[in-house]
């Protein structure tokens, strides 16, 4: 299935990535693995994951504490918020 991403979570993901890459450059890297690994399943495996709030499901990353908050479309499956786990939970409903 497509992945669509919300500009606000490439937002999101950018400034992750930029803040562990500023204390550790593997780790950004790292991070951004991860990222990429969670957005492949989902495309592969939409319907895998729990609900979580208004009509989507979230996947928690393995080595960082966020999670790729999705939903699914028609044509495909739209990333709204790559959220850290531990901060402002709710904050992207209104996406």
């Amino acid at each position: 299935m497509r992945v669509r991403l919300h500009p606000e979570a490439v937002a999101e993901a950018r400034a992750a990535r930029r803040w562990y890459a500023e204390r550790d450059p593997q780790v950004g890297a790292a991070f951004m693995d991860e990222l990429d690994r969670a957005v492949a399943l989902v495309a592969r495996m939409p319907r895998t994951w729990p609900s979580f709030e208004a009509g989507t499901r979230r996947v928690l990353f393995k080595r960082f504490p966020y999670y790729l908050i999705y939903r699914e479309r028609d044509d495909a499956v739209e990333v709204v918020a790559v959220m850290h786990a531990r901060r402002y939970p709710g904050y992207w409903r209104h996406r």
